[in-house]
């Protein structure tokens, strides 16, 4: 007989993070976390995940492909139901939302 195990939200959010931190922008050498790109993460009762994110700017080359990665990595995580990625400019990307991982990473501090 085997045991079903549930994670709580807390726990597939990590996961999810962890996962969003293996995607970089093909422009600079930061993971998308780090560099401010992911404004937040939902994850609903039936393990369905709502990513809300930006790009660096409107008219990024990545755009179509970026938020497909993002999508594709996170249904890849265990009990994920499914992934959708929505993109917004309200407010828009700045370098005040990178991590100061990141601005260290660039050489900003």
């Amino acid at each position: 007989m085997t045991k079903e195990v549930k994670l709580n939200s807390e726990e597939l959010g990590e996961k999810i993070v962890k996962v969003i931190k293996t995607i970089f922008d093909p422009e600079i050498p930061v993971d998308i976390y780090e560099l401010g790109l992911i404004y937040d993460v939902f994850v609903n009762e039936d393990y369905g995940v709502k990513v809300l994110m930006t790009l660096t700017t409107p008219n990024c080359p990545v755009a179509e492909s970026l938020p497909l990665e993002v999508e594709e990595k996170i249904k890849s995580i265990s009990f994920v139901t499914d992934a959708e990625v929505e993109i917004t400019f309200d407010p828009p990307w700045s370098q005040d939302l990178m991590s100061e991982e990141a601005k260290l990473e660039l050489g900003m501090l």
